[in-house]
């Protein structure tokens, strides 16, 4: 069993909220956690529209997510919310699947005046699953380098998401 879920709602090929996803994940295995990254890529996106829960695949995903002990989950900013498909792959899930979990939210977007889609957008979805949201995250493009191993470039970005993370594992060892 994975400790740790990491979500990613990017479709891009190269995603930099995918990339900060899979840098925390390397992160809390530094720190003896187990990670698992989920990214909406890996579900056939036939059984996602069609909401085939029966698909071995989408079983699988939902049963990582229901048995983890907190979840990271992020997402670009399109059109002021999260992506579509993020939101198809919640649907799946059901109505208590993150209860009594951490989750920290993170999104990324091309402008400031998008860090209102984290708290009014994705954070309200999350807790519709009974998650326990944490204040999350929203990194601005432009301090993110998907090509790097430890994409986020900014320093004072970075220390804000470090200290966020360590927060986070802290209360993932104490469910």
């Amino acid at each position: 069993m994975s400790e740790i879920i990491t979500i990613s709602g990017s479709t891009a090929k190269l995603s930099g909220s995918e990339q900060v996803l899979k840098y925390f994940g390397t992160l809390l295995n530094d720190k003896q956690l187990s990670v698992t990254h989920i990214s909406v890529k890996d579900i056939p996106y036939q059984d996602l529209f069609e909401m085939n829960v029966n698909n071995p695949k989408i079983k699988q995903i939902i049963a990582l997510i229901q048995n983890a002990r907190g979840v990271l989950i992020g997402s670009p900013v399109y059109k002021g919310a999260y992506s579509g498909v993020l939101k198809a792959l919640i649907d799946l899930l059901p109505q208590d699947a993150l209860k009594h979990k951490p989750i920290l939210p993170i999104m990324t977007g091309g402008s400031p005046s998008h860090l209102l889609a984290l708290e009014y957008t994705l954070k309200p979805l999350l807790a519709t699953l009974k998650g326990h949201n944490l204040k999350g995250l929203y990194l601005l493009d432009e301090y993110i380098d998907k090509q790097k191993k430890m994409p986020i470039i900014n320093e004072e970005t970075l220390q804000r998401a470090k200290k966020q993370l360590d927060y986070f594992s802290e209360l993932v060892k104490l469910t």
